[in-house]
């Protein structure tokens, strides 16, 4: 991600458009593409505006709150904003900075009064606009939220138009409620976003059939936009005593090995129940609709900080939107804020069918904040729940590998792959990383029958045969077939290091001595401070009989090596051993054979 610009840079309003600086959007995704031309003039709206003034008093709690800030430690930046806003109570930079970093953590009443303030000055703010029209939806003060006026106290116009028709079906205007959802279809890009919310308005008040006439049209193109909205479909689909066909869109949609909760709904519908709409239930519901849809269109296109504030004030609008906890805690985890998202994830109740998603990610969250055991804790507990789920057998056997407890992770990875569905996409993988663990066992029988078996599934995935065909280059087998594997790498990943070297180090073995110099060469450009390249490059420039630099090279690989790494390839005393009486003497020691040069006498 970007550097994080200051806070109240990103979000003030000058327009009516408000979005973040954006991603790139290359290979993105996204669950509904109405987002991107809307997003575009609004970043160039945002990057046109002045950076902020910072305050005159040099007080040092403005500068925690801003150091906080650019950490994204929303409690710190909370803290702090407020200290400096009490010195200055009149500074818009200030005021606005406290409602974000109290959105973020998401105390919206918290930052309720500050947003007041702000509207109060006549300050345009899209966060305190935000605040003060989520605190209004939960009061149900539908008709003084009609009554805002959307170009100076507006949200943005996606936000805007949808939190409208909501609002006149909270008031009770439906006629109303679905011309605005009309009225918003016709904006550029937004037809699906609208036409899904207009759905959802139709479900949350019994009109089944208009729903599914929506979700249905265009080939059911509105009902694929995003997992809830597959599910809302089949809630639809139920309540009208079609659970034949809501059981065969699932089916179409996630197969026949789906997660628990689309498994829980699959197996009511089976058992013949009409399962309750339950995705939106009220217009407030539909509202926190809103600002998680949004929040999840711009995700992954936008900062994490920004899809937060709209994940929170969904959860905010909506405390068991199961969806926008698992979102905020996912973007709070990415943001490095470790203990927030673990109490973000604790916040799934065991009875949600989501529970294993949020157990997998507090998990992942634990492992991240340096807190292994805890995480093997995790994902232990959650393989007795749920012991036919591949994806927390294999996170379980991930984390054991990179804890370098290999055996358990075998055993991890035999039950994932027990479990896994044959010919599924993620098979070659749990073979790949089961051969990583049984190499390290020094197993090699099992470890070369797992990468094989995973190039059988995957015949061209790049790490699969480089590390295959390294391992071949270090045991020096089949020296002709690993070259083949690694040249096949190369071409699928050239500026990838570890490869490059791999390519290197082959044609060394193969005793073709000036035609890996050039790859060495490369690998360590790429890899300029990794030991175990720049030894490599070494033994190969004295093949070549360049002796000072490969000297040069082994005494860089010596300061590279770090002390506390016992399992490194790179060995420190036979590098030592290499400078002071040279590779040949040190090969020939070691029983090895010498230095020859390909097809010489």
């Amino acid at each position: 991600m970007a550097e994080l610009l200051p806070l109240c840079h990103c979000l003030l309003v000058t327009d009516g458009l408000a979005c973040p600086p954006g991603k790139n959007e290359e290979g993105r995704i996204s669950v509904f593409p109405l987002v991107r031309h809307a997003a575009i003039a609004a970043i160039a709206a945002v990057l046109a505006l002045p950076a902020p003034l910072a305050a005159e008093s040099g007080s040092g709690a403005y500068l925690a709150a801003r150091r906080a800030a650019s950490e994204s430690d929303y409690a710190s930046a909370a803290h702090y904003f407020s200290k400096a806003l009490a010195q200055d109570p009149g500074n818009a930079t200030l005021l606005e900075n406290v409602v974000l970093a109290q959105l973020s953590l998401g105390e919206l009443q918290r930052a309720y009064p500050v947003a007041q303030e702000m509207e109060a000055k006549g300050l345009r703010s899209q966060v305190a606009h935000m605040v003060i029209a989520a605190n209004l939806i939960s009061e149900g003060k539908f008709e003084e939220l009609l009554a805002r006026d959307p170009e100076t106290q507006g949200i943005g116009p996606l936000v805007d138009g949808l939190i409208i028709a909501w609002a006149h079906m909270g008031s009770g205007a439906v006629s109303k409620a679905l011309d605005q959802f009309d009225k918003v279809a016709k904006e550029n890009g937004l037809r699906d976003f609208a036409r899904y919310h207009k759905a959802m308005a139709l479900a949350s008040v019994g009109d089944y059939e208009g729903a599914e006439a929506i979700f249905a049209a265009d080939d059911g193109r509105v009902a694929r936009i995003s997992r809830r909205a597959v599910l809302a479909r089949a809630e639809v689909l139920s309540q009208l005593d079609r659970n034949g066909q809501a059981l065969e869109t699932l089916t179409q949609v996630f197969g026949t090995r789906s997660d628990p909760a689309v498994k829980s709904v699959a197996d009511r519908l089976e058992s013949g129940e009409k399962l309750p709409f339950t995705h939106v239930r009220s217009a407030a519901d539909g509202m926190a609709e809103v600002f998680f849809t949004v929040g999840a269109a711009l995700n992954e296109e936008a900062a994490n900080d920004y899809v937060l504030i709209y994940a929170r004030t969904a959860s905010f609008l909506r405390p068991d939107h199961i969806d926008s906890l698992l979102l905020s805690a996912e973007l709070l985890d990415e943001l490095g804020q470790y203990e927030l998202s673990v109490a973000t994830y604790r916040m799934v109740p065991a009875t949600s069918p989501d529970y294993h998603a949020a157990e997998l990610g507090r998990a992942e969250a634990l492992r991240r904040a340096a807190k292994p055991d805890a995480a093997i804790e995790v994902l232990e507990k959650l393989a007795q729940d749920h012991p036919t789920l591949p994806v927390v057998h294999s996170s379980l056997g991930d984390l054991l590998r990179q804890q370098e407890k290999y055996a358990e992770a075998v055993r991890a990875y035999d039950l994932a792959l027990e479990h896994t569905e044959e010919g599924s996409g993620g098979q070659w993988f749990l073979h790949y990383a089961r051969g990583i663990c049984h190499e390290r066992l020094k197993q090699w029988d099992k470890a070369e029958a797992d990468f094989r078996a995973a190039l059988k599934l995957n015949p061209d995935q790049p790490q699969v045969l480089n590390y295959l065909g390294y391992s071949l280059v270090e045991r020096r087998e089949k020296l002709d077939e690993a070259l083949d594997m690694i040249q096949r790498a190369v071409k699928a990943q050239p500026d990838s290091g570890y490869i490059v070297d791999s390519l290197g180090w082959v044609l060394f073995r193969l005793g073709r001595y000036d035609e890996a110099v050039g790859h060495m060469e490369r690998a360590v450009e790429l890899m300029p401070v990794d030991p175990v390249v720049n030894d490599h490059l070494g033994d190969v420039y004295w093949a070549v009989g360049r002796a000072r630099e490969a000297e040069f090279q082994w005494k860089r690989a010596l300061s590279f090596i770090d002390p506390e790494d016992t399992d490194g390839e790179a060995d420190p005393e036979r590098i030592r051993r290499k400078l002071e009486i040279g590779l040949d003497a040190v090969l020939a020691d070691e029983g090895a054979d010498p230095l020859k040069v390909a097809n010489d006498g």
